[in-house]
């Protein structure tokens, strides 16, 4: 068989490259390499008569190597721009090379079509940049009430205001004005939104494409600061945005008894730190649904899966994969860590490429959802509860029963019999989910607002289990258990100025580039220590009968 026989081929596109089907032809000379196989043929490269010239396999083999750097050559030509084609034999388009396979040489044709593609998209991707600048510039010259018009007549969108004018505070200020006499345009409506503030502190480029759409203005929410809260021996402030009184203050009588504790204050550890992503799988039959199982299962192939899933960050590593199945759906909770941001966008970027590889092994395998709700996210879950989500942390401290009778104002018997009846029996007559505490999500939600976090995902983060117990010398040994703080220290509203500070303010903001993720654990140590200090003060309050009476003091405009 001769390589000239598949000349055709070559005309067409194809090309001869090392491969495990290929390398045995060539080596064990199933193809031919002699005169009839090469001269003349359809590479460009024609071979000098080994006779008439005395070519040595030697010089056959130098001179490949020429024609190959010779070619390396050309195509650097290419890429540089110096010339629209690269000729090199009778090829136009393409190179053409000799190459070496065991002891024979073989002609190859290296396309440089990719670089034409990938140049043409740059150009083309440059060209869209430009026209984009020229429209921009337009509307910027644009009057308002030229831009009010545009956005009257439909012409352009109120939610792309910023995108056309290239001004994410002009754009607020329109959107406004076009909707001031569209809200209630049976009033004079001119002045309602006057009073929601738009001009000043917020930076709407810090905003846009990162927080919110369709921005109209802010909300300012009071921020309070309670501390210092001793933690693991060193001292923090921290910051709640609420608009319920008498919080703050509660939450501050807590932090000094805990740092009058037998200990100088509150001790904590985390237990774990994985986000998860849950996402739901389908099969025509459950025996599918094992073999996945058992794929994911095997030490060999899991050690792949985790070598794609961590492929796709710098941070995500990934923990385990927990497999659940249902019929004919399996549902897979993997676990990853995530550094120091809170990791959703992460780990949702590194599942679907992993089931994307999944899938390669398994292509019957229907993929139903991302999020199969295994996960689980901003919803009460008994999975949360037990094995965790995000930092599973846990505070605790024993207060001197001095310190609970002259701060507290309640006695320690008293403050743990209550917490038996009302956060341990109570929560369980009603059937609660990781509700075994007094009010945890006011402290969690508060720090959430004021630190840039996820408020929606108090839901989990607030799930914590208060234990009040009497020591044998009589004080009081109290902790709270939360399995489920989910918080991060970049990413998401962190990086506004406002929320940044607040983080600072706790010594927390950014990432921490020593050892990353160490911010966020921080953070999470910190919501758990004020949740024991919020948790404190509340059930010394009901003990003593003085919730009332405190919300009338600090929750009533005089």
């Amino acid at each position: 068989m001769s390589v000239r026989e598949f000349s055709p081929l070559f005309s067409w596109g194809f090309s001869l490259r090392r491969s495990k089907w290929l390398l045995p032809l060539f080596n064990n000379n199933v193809f031919s390499f002699g005169n009839s196989a090469v001269n003349d043929g359809p590479y460009g490269y024609k071979k000098t008569n080994k006779s008439s010239k005395g070519i040595s396999n030697n010089n056959r083999r130098d001179k490949s190597t020429s024609l190959v750097q010779q070619a390396s050559n050309a195509t650097k030509t290419k890429r540089q721009g110096e010339t629209d084609e690269v000729e090199f034999g009778n090829t136009v388009e393409g190179v053409q090379t000799v190459i070496e396979l065991g002891n024979n040489v073989c002609a190859q044709r290296v396309d440089t079509h990719h670089q034409n593609h990938h140049q043409s998209k740059m150009e083309e991707q440059k060209k869209k940049e430009e026209e984009k600048v020229k429209e921009q510039e337009k509307y910027k010259a644009m009057t308002d009430g030229a831009i009010l018009d545009l956005l009257e007549t439909g012409k352009m969108a109120m939610y792309n205001l910023e995108t056309k004018l290239g001004d994410t505070k002009r754009a607020v200020k329109l959107r406004r004005m076009f909707l001031a006499g569209k809200i209630n345009p049976n009033t004079d409506s001119t002045t309602l939104l006057d009073t929601l503030p738009f001009k000043n502190d917020l930076d709407y480029d810090q905003v846009y494409g990162a927080c919110c759409e369709s921005v109209i203005g802010y909300v300012p929410l009071p921020v309070g600061i309670v501390g210092p809260l001793i933690i693991d021996g060193k001292p923090y402030y921290i910051p709640m945005a609420t608009v319920e009184g008498c919080l703050v203050a509660s939450t501050h009588r807590g932090c000094k008894a805990l740092s009058n504790s037998l200990e100088g204050g509150v001790n904590s550890v985390i237990l774990s730190d994985g986000m998860t992503r849950g996402p739901v799988v389908q099969f025509n039959n459950v025996k599918r649904c094992n073999e996945l199982k058992e794929f994911i299962e095997d030490p060999e192939m899991y050690e792949r899966i985790c070598q794609v899933f961590n492929s796709d960050s710098r941070f995500a590593r990934l923990q385990e994969i927990k497999v659940a199945i249902a019929g004919r759906k399996v549902f897979l909770r993997f676990k990853c860590r995530t550094g120091d941001a809170m990791g959703m966008n992460m780990i949702s970027k590194a599942t679907q490429k992993t089931l994307n590889f999944i899938k390669e092994h398994f292509e019957d395998m229907d993929i139903l959802s991302l999020s199969g709700n295994y996960c689980t996210d901003k919803k009460p879950s008994a999975i949360n509860w037990i094995e965790g989500r995000g930092k599973s942390v846990v505070v605790d401290a024993t207060i001197p029963k001095e310190i609970v009778e002259k701060v507290l104002k309640t006695t320690v018997d008293e403050i743990v019999n209550l917490n038996t009846s009302k956060n341990l029996i109570g929560s369980a007559m009603a059937g609660s989910i990781g509700g075994f505490n007094a009010h945890a999500a006011n402290i969690v939600t508060a720090i959430y607002l004021a630190c840039g976090q996820d408020a929606a995902q108090n839901v989990e983060s607030s799930t914590c289990l208060t234990i009040f117990e009497k020591t044998n010398e009589g004080h009081l040994y109290c902790s709270v258990t939360m399995p489920s703080i989910e918080v991060g220290t970049v990413g998401g509203g962190t990086h506004l100025n406002a929320q940044k500070t607040c983080l600072k303010i706790m010594g927390v903001a950014g990432a921490n580039v020593e050892e990353p993720g160490k911010n966020a654990q921080q953070l999470a140590k910190c919501v758990a220590s004020t949740v024991l200090a919020g948790e404190l003060s509340l059930m010394a309050a009901l003990a003593a009968d003085h919730l009332v009476s405190a919300h009338i003091s600090h929750n009533r405009k005089k």
